[in-house]
């Protein structure tokens, strides 16, 4: 006769996929005392878990393959243990040396030789960052005929070349997309040293974050102002409702991102700054910054220097960066 652990491994067998309640009610047991046997099954490894409350579902977890053998040097383990980061497409999070073989794997490709190539590009572009910070100044001074920024930084490009995107890159998207609060905190946790770097070094006292144009519950760009600046005075910006909401992501026209930027965003403040510095969530043409910027200017509500900060900028010239 079987034990209710084994019943309800079996269940969740035929089932594939199956809620607590399902099992509760197929076994005829109350769902606390269904809860007693869960746990214990997921921290032996039998069965996992995907989804939310209230819609959970158990499943039967596969056992590890232990034939796959990562042949990859300590040398080139630890700048991808570092810098490496993918979301899988059943939104599994896989990072460092397992996240980089998994993709190997995925795409058919040696260990080894691929992660020699992956590190000589990540330290070319890597090269670009002094400081933990990545200029884009010079960007948008051969974009705009008139930028009103003194300084723009990067944290990180959104993505390099044949890899595809940043560990930052990746956490950006999936935040966004999926309005995950955890990414949003990873976020937080992963930058807030280089900003409070920033906001010391330039003696920042005020600080303005880009508002978002989309309506989601979860707004990244709301989590980054809680969690960002501490006790230095937020800046009012205000994103203008239209009848219809276009945002920059869509638009692949210079012009027409500047005239969405001038048009819908208000610098609602009339108090006066030493410096400010502005936080935007990724740069592609950076004329929201510039913008924002040039009201701030016009308004004559900073004394000194306008500093631009983008969690994820691009690597080329005007690049539009439409999945963020």
């Amino acid at each position: 006769m079987l034990t209710t652990t084994e019943k309800i491994v079996e269940f969740i067998r035929q089932k594939k996929h199956v809620s607590g309640a399902d099992i509760a009610e197929h076994l005829g047991i109350s769902r606390q005392a269904l809860f007693k046997h869960l746990p214990r099954l997921m921290a032996s490894g039998t069965i996992d878990k995907t989804g939310k409350p209230p819609r959970v579902y158990y499943f039967i977890k596969a056992p590890p393959n232990t034939t796959i053998k990562i042949d990859i040097t300590a040398k080139l383990a630890q700048p991808i243990k570092d810098n490496y980061l993918i979301i899988t497409p059943a939104g599994e999070k896989k990072e460092g040396v397992n996240g980089f073989v998994y993709w190997c794997d995925k795409n058919n490709l040696p260990h080894q030789k691929t992660a020699q190539e992956y590190v000589k590009t990540l330290a070319k572009y890597q090269a670009y960052k002094k400081g933990g910070l990545i200029d884009g100044l010079i960007k948008m001074k051969s974009t705009f005929d008139q930028v009103y920024l003194d300084h723009v930084f990067y944290l990180d490009f959104y993505s390099i070349e044949r890899f595809g995107k940043t560990k930052l890159g990746q956490l950006l998207l999936y935040a966004k997309q999926s309005q995950n609060v955890n990414l949003m905190k990873e976020i937080i946790n992963n930058i807030k040293p280089s900003v409070d770097k920033l906001i010391k070094k330039y003696k920042i006292d005020g600080i303005g974050f880009i508002p978002p144009t989309v309506k989601r519950e979860h707004q990244l760009m709301r989590s980054l102002e809680k969690g960002l600046g501490g006790n230095i005075k937020k800046i009012s910006i205000i994103k203008i409702k239209t009848p219809v909401a276009v945002p920059q992501k869509t638009l692949s026209k210079l012009a027409d991102r500047v005239e969405n930027a001038k048009n819908t965003l208000v610098v609602d403040e009339n108090i006066v700054f030493n410096n400010i510095l502005l936080i935007d969530d990724a740069v592609g043409s950076g004329s929201t910054l510039n913008e924002t910027a040039k009201k701030i200017r016009e308004k004559s509500i900073c004394q000194g220097k306008i500093i631009g900060l983008a969690l994820t900028g691009s690597f080329k010239g005007f690049d539009v960066i439409s999945e963020v």
